[in-house]
C-alpha cells in the first residue's frame, strides 16, 4: 500500500483540505480531490532527499547550545546597534567563506543557523567552489567571522554529518 500511498497521512490531510476549501462534498469535488491526493505524494516522494546519516549525535547538543548562545549575543549586539542609533549599515558588509561542508544536510543545517542569527544573512552557496557568501549587519573583523563559521559551526556540521 505504501507504493500507491507513500504518504498516507499527507493524502487525508489534502483531500480534507480540498474539500474545505471548496466548501462542497459533491462527487466531482471529491474525484478532484482524490486525484490531488494520490498525485501529490508521488511528487512528494520523489523529491525526498536520502536521510542523513548522524555519525556523532552528542555533537548535536553542543552545536545546539553554541546556536543557541550566539542567537542570544547576537540579538543583544543588534539591540544595541538599534538602540544606540547608529546609522544602520554603517558596518555591514558582504564576505566569502571557503566551506569544506559538502553534505546537504549539514549545508541546510548550516543555512538555517545562519539565517536565524539575527544580523547575518545566508545569501549565496557556490558549490562549484564550496564558498558561502555572507552578509553581517556589524562586519569589523572578516577574519573572526569566518574563524567562527568554520570552528563553531562548520567543523561539529561535519562531526556530526560526514
Amino acid at each position: 500500500m505504501s507504493w500507491f500511498l507513500p504518504y498516507p497521512l499527507l493524502s487525508a490531510a489534502l483531500l480534507a483540505l480540498w474539500l474545505l476549501l471548496n466548501q462542497s462534498v459533491s462527487p466531482g469535488q471529491v474525484v478532484l480531490g482524490v486525484i490531488l491526493a494520490v498525485l501529490a505524494p508521488w511528487a512528494m516522494a520523489a523529491l525526498r532527499p536520502d536521510k542523513p546519516r548522524i555519525r556523532r549525535p552528542g555533537a548535536i547538543l553542543r552545536l545546539a547550545g553554541a546556536v543557541f548562545i550566539d542567537v542570544l549575543r547576537s540579538n543583544v549586539a543588534v539591540g544595541r546597534i538599534i538602540v544606540r542609533s547608529r546609522k544602520p549599515g554603517v558596518n555591514a558588509g558582504f564576505l566569502t567563506i571557503p566551506l569544506e561542508l559538502r553534505s546537504p544536510h549539514g549545508l541546510a543545517v548550516l543555512a538555517l543557523i545562519i539565517t536565524s542569527t539575527p544580523g547575518t544573512i545566508w545569501v549565496n552557496y557556490d558549490s562549484a567552489n564550496g564558498t558561502l557568501l555572507l552578509h553581517v549587519l556589524d562586519l569589523v573583523d572578516k577574519t573572526a567571522w569566518i574563524r567562527l563559521i568554520k570552528d563553531r559551526y562548520e567543523r561539529r556540521l561535519m562531526e556530526i554529518f560526514e
